[in-house]
């Protein structure tokens, strides 16, 4: 046996790495690791939207003022931010900064504990609760009178406003007590009245609140349509008319674009076994409907997680997301949901919560693919519903389509340069260094017809 100058036996056939030299390489398309399964996209019903603006008429709805109040906070101490007071309904539509700042400055901060009661049914409501910061729990009088939970309030959320307006203090009808610990502000009724004694623009608002005429509407806001029923012989009917909202809101499409570069000697010379310009656009394509669905959950204007109803958002009893909490999320699009959006990370709190109880989630077929369910609504996972630093998140229920009067995606096809449906791949021209450029363009946006279409269940904890 030969060997080597190192002692090492000499080969007798030729080497595999010289060998591959001559050998033709089997190779994959390129990958890209944050291509996702995108439900969203999938699920919601695409509307075409020929000329660019989706208008949404709905029924004249009277309303309610029952928006969030927002504060700031420096050190321990916490302040409502004066111009919010305004989404208390008796001051909505009041403009004067100055008197806003002075009630701002009427409010007395009590920090609490846990099981702690900060509104005690019975009592006279002599101010008005604004809650900065923790969960309470809100108790109402059963039939028996056994304590029945009314729902969970948290920050941003307040009670009690109405009675700023009212000549003479009522009662309060439930029990908040504290889930966590927390802060909330109260604002004195009395030093609303000293205030507006000192303001007549105040004063004038309250009373034109006071004695606003209610008129008739339905549960939803809704001018209600007068009919008769039940009635025997000839009575006069009742005459009606539907009332529509002068002023709907309009969608406009919205647009997510990039410019591909590819140089022409690459087009040219590497297109074996794989064409260059299909391979950078199809990843490019990939990317741009990543950011889509992005954008559809959490762009300011028309993103599903800014867009529920204030009404159709409901808090966790306690931090993680149990079955009951979505039971109580299911109740708030009770009229045939049909799916649950959630990150990854909030599906497997869920299964934790339902293993600790001895639960086990079926499952539902979604085309083709075997996914949990609860209550037969298929749960699926969307990594674009944002985790907090603190581990918080929220899930969303569904109804879809423009017949349910649900949640619709909106589109444009039939563009020029259309590459699939409303994205475009535009062809810009060839610059002096030989680059070949592309206006890649996705349009699209999302509305919700009804406001029960989409609930949020919100403060999700997703770390225990």
């Amino acid at each position: 046996m030969h060997s080597r100058g190192d002692g090492s036996p000499a080969r007798q056939s030729l080497a595999p790495a010289a060998a591959r030299q001559l050998a033709t390489t089997t190779k994959t398309p390129p990958q890209m690791q944050s291509i996702t399964s995108r439900w969203l996209l999938r699920v919601l019903p695409w509307v075409q939207v020929s000329g660019g603006t989706f208008r949404v008429n709905r029924r004249l709805t009277h309303t309610l003022g029952d928006g969030r109040v927002e504060f700031t906070t420096t050190g321990a101490e916490v302040a409502v931010i004066p111009e919010e007071l305004r989404e208390l309904p008796p001051l909505r539509g009041f403009t004067d900064s100055e008197v806003l700042a002075r009630l701002a400055g009427r409010c007395v901060q009590r920090d609490f504990g846990p099981d702690e009661v900060v509104v005690e049914a019975g009592s006279p409501v002599d101010h008005v609760v604004l809650i900065a910061h923790g969960k309470l729990r809100k108790l109402g009088s059963g039939l028996y009178d056994e304590e029945t939970e009314l729902g969970v309030l948290a920050g941003g959320d307040h009670v009690g406003s109405h009675q700023i307006a009212a000549e003479t203090p009522g009662a309060w009808e439930f029990t908040l007590r504290s889930l966590t610990s927390g802060t909330v502000l109260l604002l004195p009724r009395d030093a609303v009245g000293e205030t507006a004694d000192r303001a007549p623009a105040l004063r004038e608002h309250l009373a034109a609140f006071r004695g606003e005429a209610p008129g008739r509407h339905n549960a939803d806001g809704e001018r209600a349509i007068e009919l008769a029923a039940g009635h025997t012989g000839e009575p006069a009917l009742p005459g009606t008319f539907v009332d529509y909202d002068s002023a709907p809101r309009e969608y406009e499409l919205s647009v997510a674009q990039t410019v591909l570069r590819v140089h022409s000697r690459v087009a040219d010379l590497y297109n074996e076994p794989m064409n260059q310009l299909e391979e950078q656009l199809r990843l490019t394509v990939q990317a741009l409907r990543e950011r889509q669905e992005h954008e559809l959950v959490n762009n300011r204007d028309f993103g599903l997680l800014h867009n529920a109803d204030l009404g159709q958002r409901v808090h966790t009893r306690t931090g993680p997301p149990t079955p009951d909490d979505l039971d109580e999320l299911l109740a708030t699009v009770w009229k045939d949901p049909d799916v649950i959006l959630a990150h990854p990370r909030a599906i497997a709190a869920f299964g934790r919560e339902c293993s600790r109880r001895g639960l086990y989630p079926g499952t539902v077929d979604m085309r083709g693919h075997q996914v949990p369910a609860w209550r037969g609504v298929p749960v699926l996972p969307c990594n674009k519903i944002p985790v907090t630093a603190q581990g918080s998140s929220s899930i969303l229920v569904m109804r879809t389509g423009e017949k349910a009067q649900g949640v619709v995606g909106l589109h444009r096809t039939g563009i020029p340069d259309e590459i699939e449906p409303s994205l475009s791949a535009r062809f810009m021209g060839i610059n002096e260094k030989a680059v070949i450029s592309y206006l890649v363009s996705a349009y699209f946006s999302a509305a919700v017809l009804v406001p029960d279409a989409l609930g949020i269940l919100q403060d999700v904890e997703v770390g225990h």
